[in-house]
């Protein structure tokens, strides 16, 4: 099962977030072998730290709420709330299949929350500059609750674009970079 997990920085927590750096890549590092994407999200300055994503696949909710939940930064206090959400990985690849690869051009996060009926279940047909895309989901899969991708877009209006408008109760649209170690 798949799991996407947003950690949302706590305002004021970037000195934590600096100190515990080791330990959440030495976290992280415990999930190699399961991780799809991972990376910070940035301010629209694209330095200031405000989350960090994690796609993974896990065996099962319980081992997602644990997998978030237990996250260095997260039992310090450095994030305000998490979104943890069954995903569904339409692309079947993680971001290191990629072929455009870590460098050039802007990389966005986009979460689509829905509001009633699923849109957007199938990756757009121009989907090159898709990193990675699918359904967020209710933990036993059946419901859909929005849409993510990963993507490479000249824009966040042009990420933004990759989602129907109005079938959403709310589309967020992060800065983002390939994460780990460096």
């Amino acid at each position: 099962m798949e799991f996407l997990c947003y950690h949302r920085d706590r305002p004021g927590s970037l000195a934590l977030r600096h100190e515990l750096l080791e330990e959440h890549w030495s976290y992280m590092d415990g999930y190699a072998k399961e991780m799809i994407a991972r990376g910070p999200t940035f301010a629209d300055d694209g330095e200031t730290l405000t989350g960090s994503l994690h796609i993974a696949d896990l065996p099962d909710p319980a081992a997602a709420r644990a997998f978030a939940f237990d996250e260095p930064g997260y039992q310090a206090g450095a994030y305000r709330d998490v979104l943890l959400r069954r995903w569904r990985n339409t692309l079947g690849r993680t971001m290191w299949d990629f072929p455009g690869g870590p460098a050039g051009g802007h990389r966005y996060l986009v979460l689509g929350l829905g509001a009633g009926q699923p849109a957007d279940l199938a990756p757009p047909p121009d989907g090159d500059e898709l990193i990675d895309y699918g359904p967020l989901l209710s933990d036993d899969g059946t419901t859909w609750l929005g849409t993510a991708a990963l993507v490479r877009a000249p824009s966040p209006d042009a990420a933004r674009a990759l989602l129907t408008p109005d079938r959403y109760a709310a589309i967020e649209v992060h800065n983002w970079r390939f994460g780990g170690r460096r």
